[in-house]
């Protein structure tokens, strides 16, 4: 996910027709010379190479660890204490199946941050390495961001480096659900994680899930992953939708289809930003972003507050989420009067259809990374100098990747039922 600075440049000074192309490349240099003296001193190359390489050896650990965790079935911290509670022999066991989901996944993300990079430095942009981020919860990483370090001057230049990324990722993370999907291990497998399947046979399903029994940490199915299941894997060998936590590849391959569809989002600078702009110019990509925000907030919050809710929920979490919307929808819109009607309109909009449906669910995870775009990275797409329209196959290909996000969305990648 890349995130332009686009400082505007500093002017460049009146050139006299008579000029020759060697004074003009002068007075050029000259004046990014000018410029670069405001940047911060560049670090020592030794010590921001280290870094990349210190911060994704950090992730793989942590994803490592945590793939160890999601084959067994739990969403976790990741357990740095197996190190010194095992025996160093001990350590391939527990690493092996971490690294079938580690593996995968970081090799998408490293295609993926890789594709802007080198969409960058094709229209000589400046832009770093990939920063990874790891976590020690959940699936041990945020993912990964590079950072331009060039104004973008054009609408083509937005949406190239936009789209190269996501579509660099997507097609490897296809590649890994489709090697997953053909070689997929027989039920044995299955049976070394839970010995009482064994029992029902290929039938267990029937038997092992009842109406209303709690099916623990599920991953999530978004189309793709159905359609390609449908048409590669062996049905006697493909597990239930609740066991699919079990099978690395396949837990790398959905999380990276949902990365690829998050940068996907059509809003602010994220990669679907950068390519809606692209396609709608300046204006209706702005309008574009602010209602699929609104929609995103409104879905985040679902279910949160009803008339049905305890009074204990109003009393303590109604004035903190009022709060939370008022400063999300402030940048959304230009008065604080309409951030307030906006945020109240939304909140009454999701107390009533929670009160009218009780069943009807939203995600509140998403609530943080709606803070993050709307006070961090910004909801609107910042405009370029030069406005020319894409040509016609690059607005096909644009087209084609939000129908890439629809395939590989899902509300929420791994579920808790």
């Amino acid at each position: 996910m890349p995130f332009p600075e686009n400082t505007p440049p500093l002017p460049l000074p009146d050139i006299p027709a008579s000029f020759t192309s060697a004074d003009r490349a002068l007075a050029a240099r000259q004046a990014q010379e000018a410029f670069t003296r405001y940047e911060r001193p560049t670090l020592p190359r030794w010590w921001r190479y280290g870094l990349h390489v210190l911060l994704f050896l950090v992730t793989l650990l942590t994803t490592t660890l945590a793939g160890f965790s999601l084959r067994a079935g739990a969403l976790d911290y990741v357990h740095l204490e197996l190190f010194w509670q095992l025996p160093v022999a001990q350590w391939s066991r527990f690493l092996e199946p971490g690294l079938w989901f580690s593996v995968p996944f970081l090799g998408v993300l490293t295609v993926h941050e890789f594709g802007h990079y080198f969409a960058a430095r094709y229209y000589r942009i400046r832009a770093t390495l990939p920063y990874f981020i790891p976590f020690p919860l959940g699936i041990g990483t945020f993912g990964a961001v590079i950072r331009i370090k060039d104004r973008i001057f054009s609408r083509r230049e937005f949406f190239d480096v936009g789209l190269a990324g996501p579509l660099a990722g997507f097609v490897v993370a296809v590649g890994v659900l489709a090697y997953g999907l053909t070689h997929l291990p027989p039920l044995d497998y299955l049976y070394g994680i839970h010995p009482e399947y064994r029992f029902y046979g290929a039938e267990y399903a029937r038997y092992v899930y009842q109406p209303g029994q709690s099916a623990g940490v599920v991953l999530a199915q978004p189309l793709l992953l159905q359609g390609m299941a449908a048409l590669l894997a062996d049905p006697a060998r493909m597990p239930h939708a609740n066991e699919l936590m079990h099978y690395p590849l396949l837990v790398a391959g959905v999380l990276a289809l949902f990365f690829t569809a998050l940068n996907l989002l059509p809003i602010g600078q994220l990669d679907g930003g950068h390519i809606v702009y692209g396609l709608l110019g300046p204006q209706r990509a702005a309008r574009v972003s602010v209602l699929l925000f609104i929609g995103f907030i409104f879905y985040a919050g679902l279910g949160l507050f009803s008339l049905r809710s305890e009074p204990n929920t109003w009393l303590y979490w109604a004035a903190p989420y009022g709060f939370y919307l008022y400063l999300v929808f402030r940048r959304a819109v230009p008065t604080v009067r309409r951030a307030l009607l906006l945020s109240a309109g939304v909140w009454l909009g999701q107390v009533a259809l929670a009160s009218a449906v009780p069943t009807v669910e939203g995600n509140p995870g998403w609530l943080v990374f709606g803070l993050m775009l709307a006070r961090l990275t910004g909801i609107f797409h910042p405009p370029a100098p030069d406005e020319r329209p894409l040509s016609r196959g690059r607005k096909v290909l644009g087209w084609l990747m939000l129908v890439i996000f629809v395939l590989c969305f899902t509300p929420s990648p791994i579920l808790i039922r």
